[in-house]
């Protein structure tokens, strides 16, 4: 959407019809909430949207204008609050609109020590996954890759939480988590498993070249065999008074020490 703004270009304004929503999107779709989130794809030219809700409000926040026929709907927050998940913050703005298309490892693997990769094992709770996206988004991480079975589909939960990252970070599902990580060792990166029971800490274990950063679940931490497919283990330096971070607390904090490294 182009920097200036114009109240005449608001797409077709009605009410939305029966103030009904069953809180998911129809088959085929994503939707998404949240002015970061909507306002990111909607600027994203790889997106295919097929219709926003939204209030007054909601449309005036957008940096930037609508074609003149974008398909709008003008709603009040009751109305949109029965289209988003339970309690969401969607700020007067819901989104409905294609995934994204699939992106495939060799597209991402740049080669770039500036560009880590992060690859997720198991995390599946998609507050996690967003966060993570916007933290890769914040350190300029080539990727997140996840094994396809094993992670949150695209939704507004994540796209909320990712706050417009969803649309800059690219996304990688893989079906085999190992075999993604023996590419990327063809490739020239180090693979670093994330873990508390390494004896280096992540500063000691970083090379200076290219850096997968591997995170397993909370709790239950990397599978035995992806463990395996590392090159080294690293821990963050945390005092004893709390036991571990959160997935997304130290996905961050592993990035920054990426990004910082001399």
């Amino acid at each position: 959407m182009p920097k200036n703004k114009s109240k005449a270009l608001r797409g077709r304004a009605g009410r939305m019809k029966g103030g009904r929503g069953s809180g998911r999107a129809s088959a085929g779709h994503v939707r998404l909430w949240g002015r970061h989130a909507v306002e990111a794809a909607l600027k994203n030219p790889e997106r295919q949207h097929r219709k926003l809700w939204a209030t007054r409000e909601g449309i005036d926040s957008l940096d930037g204008e609508l074609p003149p026929d974008f398909p709008v709907e003008y709603a009040d927050v009751q109305d949109l609050a029965r289209l988003v998940a339970k309690d969401a913050p969607h700020q007067g703005l819901v989104l409905e609109c294609a995934p994204l298309e699939d992106v495939f490892l060799d597209e991402v693997m740049d080669g770039e020590a500036s560009h880590p990769l992060v690859i997720l094992d198991q995390v599946t709770d998609p507050h996690n996954v967003g966060a993570i996206l916007r933290s890769a988004a914040a350190f300029g991480a080539a990727a997140i890759v996840t094994q396809d079975r094993h992670a949150p589909p695209e939704s507004g939960v994540v796209g909320k939480s990712a706050s417009g990252a969803l649309e800059v970070v690219p996304w990688v599902r893989v079906v085999n988590l190992a075999r993604a990580l023996e590419e990327m060792a063809e490739a020239g990166y180090w693979r670093i498993g994330l873990t508390g029971h390494a004896e280096a800490t992540l500063a000691e274990a970083l090379p200076a070249g290219p850096v997968a950063l591997v995170l397993g679940a909370e709790g239950a931490g990397m599978r035995h065999n992806i463990e395996a497919h590392c090159d080294a283990l690293a821990k963050l330096p945390i005092t004893r008074a709390i036991e571990s971070l959160n997935v997304s607390n130290a996905a961050a904090i592993a990035l920054y020490a990426v990004a910082t490294r001399t």
